[in-house]
């Protein structure tokens, strides 16, 4: 296809997608641009066959969505330190999910030979702890490592959420939220719940003893 139409299409299918909606719910242009009510704040990978709202099935204007390769979560980001501030502070999402995904290219980078560029410094949190468990996940053969490993990140990344100051002044000032750890299986579009929900301080503590490998 060439280039010219690769970009025109993307405008033909926002035209028929305007008429649909349109044509389905006339007020909702209106009312979408009036307000943004969310309930949940979304932390996920940049892989571009996980999408968000449609994998939830939550309609415009409920889902705040931030997304970087392999889902990390760092206080050095100023990005995502702003999402979540703005999420938690401004809009008060009531539900914040970290959800990673099983064949994520992030972490099985991280878990090869070191990179060059950014990527290399992006994933260095990630291969540490592929160096703390490498030996046990290993005797389960690549493939089942591949997978803890996904799983293991997201309670690291759902950990460190609990530690970001607009998360920890939320549960301060007693408001209701909840750190959730999700994982999204690419071979059949499942969802799972991988740990229990953190909602408080001391439930965090707990989480944090029970995961001191992290």
């Amino acid at each position: 296809m060439p280039q010219n139409n690769e970009i025109e299409v993307l405008f033909e299918n926002n035209r028929r997608w305007v008429a649909e909606v349109t044509r389905e719910d006339p007020d909702f242009f209106t009312r979408t641009a009036s307000q943004q009510v969310p309930t949940y704040l979304w932390i996920g990978c940049s892989d571009s066959r996980v999408m968000p709202n449609q994998i939830t099935g939550l309609p415009s204007g409920q889902l705040v969505v931030h997304r970087n390769i392999a889902n990390v979560v760092t206080e050095t980001d100023l990005n995502c330190m702003s999402v979540i501030d703005f999420a938690v502070r401004v809009l008060e999402v009531r539900h914040v999910i970290v959800c990673g995904h099983y064949g994520c290219a992030g972490v099985h980078t991280a878990m090869g030979d070191a990179t060059t560029g950014p990527l290399n410094d992006w994933l260095d949190g990630i291969r540490s702890l592929w160096g703390h468990h490498k030996g046990d996940l290993l005797e389960g053969g690549m493939q089942v490592a591949q997978d803890r490993m996904t799983e293991l990140n997201v309670r690291k990344q759902m950990l460190s959420l609990c530690r970001t100051p607009s998360i920890e002044d939320a549960w301060r000032n007693r408001k209701s939220l909840r750190i959730h750890g999700w994982i999204y299986g690419l071979k059949n579009g499942v969802l799972q719940n991988l740990y229990p929900d953190i909602g408080s301080i001391s439930q965090r503590t707990r989480a944090e003893s029970e995961s001191s490998s992290l």
